[in-house]
């Protein structure tokens, strides 16, 4: 039986060949695999991409829902601007910084960033997450930009990116004849 989960608070369990549950997504969507999120397709890669949250929420001691940041809109971008920048250790809880191996949270920080890639494909299973976590002479492929990624591309920071925006208002008093 391979486990088909969008959200941890939801579990349900599928055929063996059962592809969707419902015709209508459901699940938290700073969690769910975009392929889910976006076409309602699960795969065993699916859960992979929700560890990799919960793992980067853990390391950085922020929920990836309701974070937000001038340049990065989510947690995951945030994580991905400060991976390309090579300063992965300003991502960890600053709470922490006493209690952690540096080598070892930017393991687990490259770990975390492999689960949440934009393609299924390119996201390792969970046995490769586990062994990944536990043996640390493995060696770690490099992560590629992550799924639901708002932040800017690092190749792209040369243009200017407007940080605010303003709406017009406007305001008609209705009176009576």
């Amino acid at each position: 039986m391979n486990p088909k989960i969008s959200d941890f608070g939801m579990a349900r369990i599928f055929g063996g060949t059962e592809q969707r549950a419902t015709k209508r997504i459901v699940g938290t969507y700073g969690y769910m695999a975009p392929e889910y999120a976006l076409q309602g397709v699960f795969s065993v890669k699916s859960d992979v991409f929700s560890f990799g949250v919960l793992l980067l929420e853990i390391l950085s001691g922020k929920r990836n829902t309701g974070f937000y940041l001038s340049n990065s809109l989510d947690l995951i971008g945030y994580a991905w601007d400060l991976w390309t920048s090579k300063r992965p250790l300003e991502f960890i809880n600053p709470e922490t910084h006493d209690a952690y191996c540096p080598i070892a949270a930017t393991r687990y920080m490259n770990i975390a960033l492999l689960c949440v890639e934009e393609r299924a494909a390119n996201r390792p299973i969970m046995s490769d997450v586990v062994m990944m976590l536990n043996n640390e002479l493995t060696v770690l492929p490099s992560p590629v930009q992550p799924a639901f990624s708002n932040a800017r591309n690092v190749q792209d920071s040369s243009q200017s990116i407007p940080e605010t925006s303003q709406n017009k208002l406007t305001i008609s008093v209705i009176a009576a004849r």
